[in-house]
């Protein structure tokens, strides 16, 4: 979804991925190894998302909400949602823009983007050390409960710009109800179990101007 903004995606062929391990700057126990590199890791994307602005895409769903009851469920940890308008964002792998401390994951901090950067030393109230608001790779993911939701009450869903392969975020298209319409916006080819997808193969920005075509007569 952000790609078209100029955010380094991370399962691209460039993606952030080929550049880090996965081990090292995405789970507990590379924060535990090397906080240094873990937090320079994300003061750099901090810094990058920064540097960029909403797609259209981002634009366009904000103006759905124009004419439908919008719930925007991302594994996208930018803020370009909101910065686009849209008023209901729910993040499932966290929130670059927030910190939290190494133990309590639950109660975020915003960060202001004149000081985007976290700092070994940096604390919370209670002297525990900050950690970026992310969840990594072996932490539970406390929003998928209420994506659940969403998705179970949705009359439309739809993907956009995801493999369909991280789980459990993918898994959320098993609580879609039978007989809701379901689009699929990628430019690229994504392997699903179901037949009765409405894909749009296009990029998010030109996907969603489709989308919008087709769900507003």
């Amino acid at each position: 979804m952000s790609a078209e903004s100029g955010i380094s995606t991370f399962r691209d062929t460039n993606g952030l991925w080929n550049n880090y391990k996965v081990e090292e700057v995405a789970t507990p126990e590379g924060f535990a190894q090397n906080p240094q590199l873990v937090l320079d890791f994300y003061n750099q994307r901090r810094k990058e998302l920064l540097t960029v602005e909403p797609n259209p895409g981002h634009y366009g769903l904000a103006a759905l909400e124009k004419d439908f009851d919008v719930a925007i469920i991302t594994q996208n940890v930018d803020n370009l949602h909101e910065r686009a308008g849209s008023s209901r964002v729910l993040h499932l792998h966290g929130e670059l823009m927030k910190s939290c401390s190494v133990h309590n994951l639950n109660k975020p901090y915003d960060i202001s983007p004149d000081h985007p950067e976290i700092h070994l030393g940096d604390t919370d109230a209670n002297g525990e050390q900050l950690r970026p608001f992310i969840v990594w790779f072996g932490e539970a993911v406390p929003m998928i409960e209420p994506a659940v939701k969403i998705v179970e009450s949705a009359d439309i869903f739809v993907v956009i710009g995801t493999s369909l392969n991280v789980y459990p975020a993918a898994g959320l298209l098993n609580y879609v109800k039978r007989g809701i319409p379901v689009y699929l916006i990628d430019p690229n080819e994504v392997q699903t179990y179901r037949n009765d997808i409405h894909v749009i193969k296009a990029g998010a920005s030109e996907g969603v101007k489709l989308l919008t075509t087709l769900l507003v007569q």
